[in-house]
């Protein structure tokens, strides 16, 4: 029924307008609580997986980007996700790049952004996150918080950006992410290499240890697919090096033809899996390892297991396959 629904009247829209009409529906739909109890008892898997302290029914979370500013965690958990990762969020708020910024590829069942870290800045973001953890539903879900560098905050500047981020969001954050990775901020992916990130990465340790003394909040990295070998092991020995808790892998895609902006969806399943196998042969079995792209139905899934995940993230087969998705996916998961 909601590939029906899909084919005759989303695909019609402008894919922008078509994603803020299902925010605002799953959004509403948490925000009622015998429907976000029923619906979401309903879809919750029952198995029993550890990461970051907390135990979660299943394996698959939701990738950043979809929830840009916190606003719908209640409703993406009501759908069977396990966790949830909010943003890309910036120490600053800013509009994103111009419009036209996200294309649907039907033929690849992909899309296409150069969105450009929209979004209301940490301050928003903080206080959506605080009335999340104000009451008990929110407490008990798992919530990721992806980072960013604000567009205008020059790249010398950079750690100081992202450590402003950490020390408003680090608080209710169950794990932290620092987004290097994405295509469509300028310079960006520059700062993977390591002599970038590395005090980018000790910043945020820095300012989320200073603003939550009592716990320690696992810090992750995100990476790109378009990485060479070479670089995504100088990244994993950088992670072993700073005792990171994990690894991202991986964002969009730049190695296609479309147009401008970065890739997801099925395109990116094989380097996907690649830079996950590479990671976990260097990193050896410590790091949490979150699996992300391509993934479309359960055999996707257990290849990124297999690989030497510990979670997995998906975005765009939401898009495609329904509000249903990720709960399915989780419940024949749970009972391999």
């Amino acid at each position: 029924m909601y590939h029906l629904l899909f084919e005759k009247f989303f695909t019609r829209l402008d894919p922008e307008t078509a994603h803020h009409l299902a925010y605002g529906w799953i959004r509403a739909a948490g925000r009622t609580p015998v429907l976000r109890d029923v619906v979401g008892a309903a879809l919750r898997a029952p198995g029993q997986v550890r990461a970051f302290g907390r135990t979660l029914p299943g394996p698959l979370g939701l990738a950043g980007g979809f929830d840009k500013d916190a606003r719908a965690v209640a409703g993406l958990t009501m759908l069977g996700f396990a966790f949830v990762e909010v943003g890309t969020i910036t120490a600053y708020p800013q509009p994103g790049n111009e419009q036209p910024r996200l294309w649907r590829h039907l033929d690849q069942r992909a899309l296409r952004n150069r969105m450009g870290f929209n979004n209301a800045g940490a301050t928003v973001a903080a206080e959506e996150l605080r009335k999340l953890r104000s009451r008990s539903w929110g407490r008990r879900a798992v919530v990721g918080v992806n980072i960013g560098k604000t567009k205008v905050t020059p790249a010398e500047d950079a750690a100081a950006d992202y450590a402003l981020s950490a020390s408003q969001l680090a608080r209710y954050a169950d794990y932290l992410v620092v987004n290097v990775s994405s295509p469509n901020t300028p310079g960006l992916r520059d700062l993977q290499s390591v002599d970038s990130l590395r005090p980018i990465l000790v910043a945020v340790r820095e300012a989320a240890d200073e603003s939550v003394p009592e716990r320690h909040v696992p810090l992750l990295v995100k990476i790109a697919p378009d990485l060479a070998d070479e670089d995504v092991d100088a990244v994993a020995d950088l992670v072993a090096e700073l005792g990171l808790d994990g690894v991202v892998a991986v964002n969009t895609t730049i190695a296609h033809d479309l147009g401008p902006g970065g890739l997801s969806g099925p395109p990116e399943l094989e380097r996907g899996v690649e830079v996950v196998a590479r990671l976990r042969s260097r990193l050896g079995g410590g790091p949490t390892i979150i699996g992300v792209g391509g993934i479309s139905c359960p055999q996707d899934a257990q290849r990124y297991l297999a690989a030497g995940a510990d979670l997995l993230q998906a975005y765009t087969a939401l898009i495609y396959h329904g509000p249903f998705w990720a709960s399915r996916v989780n419940k024949v998961l749970s009972a391999r």
